[in-house]
């Protein structure tokens, strides 16, 4: 594959980060039709989306480096181990503090919650389609060695090097599989914004997808540097993955509706 986009002397442009920040501005592009669809301005939810993006990248930056420089005081061999899982920690963090970020940011602005995550679902689902597209040209989070047909090996030393992929070892395009499932979902969630009338539906429907993707393409993933829980049965990724389709179903489960004032005065 090809982990490198271009390179400027001594610059290199990795392939992964293009397509990342590439997905990011898809996103933006989207939330323009989603944040209409769920009644709020697009300018608000851009500068929202960007202060917490931000937020996210350097509060994930900074806690990865506090965890590292911990581990290596304490352990130093330990510092190995930190480094093979360092792409997975990293976008846990991120994804963590975007979250909190966002929530927090809206809150103070005085914007429904429910209505904001509706709008970022399908926006959020694409950027995730673009960078796994982008994860497959580096091999971060290469899949388990296959020989099917669509099967594919890296020749780069740098993408061995970054991702610790094998060399010339035939292995699942795992990240193909993820970005169609997220494509899907961002289909999927666009068509359906019409029907959901209660706000948090839309979110509800995006975590139940997405756990389920991410739950299922994780057993087409390499197992190192996973994270494997209660003796291998489970990653990490799919343990996440478990509670992010519950937190989906508690969405989704029913709610009551409440009457408004001028219907309870009438009745």
């Amino acid at each position: 594959m090809h982990p490198v986009l271009f390179h400027i002397g001594s610059l290199l442009v990795s392939t992964h980060g293009a397509l990342a920040a590439l997905g990011v501005v898809l996103a933006l592009a989207l939330l323009h039709r989603t944040a209409r669809q769920s009644g709020l301005a697009p300018s608000e939810l851009w500068n929202l989306s960007l202060i917490s993006l931000c937020a996210a990248l350097v509060g994930a930056r900074i806690l990865l480096f506090a965890l590292r420089l911990v581990v290596f005081r304490v352990n130093p061999a330990a510092l190995v181990s930190v480094l093979v899982v360092h792409a997975l920690l990293y976008a846990a963090l991120v994804a963590l503090i975007a979250c909190l970020a966002t929530a927090l940011l809206a809150r103070a602005r005085r914007l429904p919650l429910a209505s904001v995550a509706d709008a970022l679902a399908a926006p959020v689902a694409l950027a995730l389609s673009v960078e796994q597209l982008g994860a497959l040209f580096s091999g971060a989070g290469y899949g388990s060695r296959t020989t099917v047909p669509w099967a594919v090996s890296y020749s780069s030393s740098l993408a061995q090097h970054w991702s610790g992929v094998p060399l010339f070892v035939p292995v699942h395009p795992v990240q193909l599989y993820s970005a169609l499932a997220f494509f899907v979902i961002a289909l999927c969630l666009l068509a359906w914004a019409s029907h959901t009338p209660r706000p948090g539906d839309l979110t509800g429907i995006f975590l139940l997808a997405a756990g389920t993707a991410v739950y299922l393409t994780e057993f087409f993933r390499n197992p190192a540097g996973r994270l494997p829980m209660f003796g291998g049965a489970l990653t990490a990724p799919q343990l996440v993955a478990v509670a992010v389709v519950l937190a989906g179903a508690f969405i989704l489960r029913e709610r009551p509706v409440r009457k408004s004032a001028q219907e309870s005065v009438h009745v």
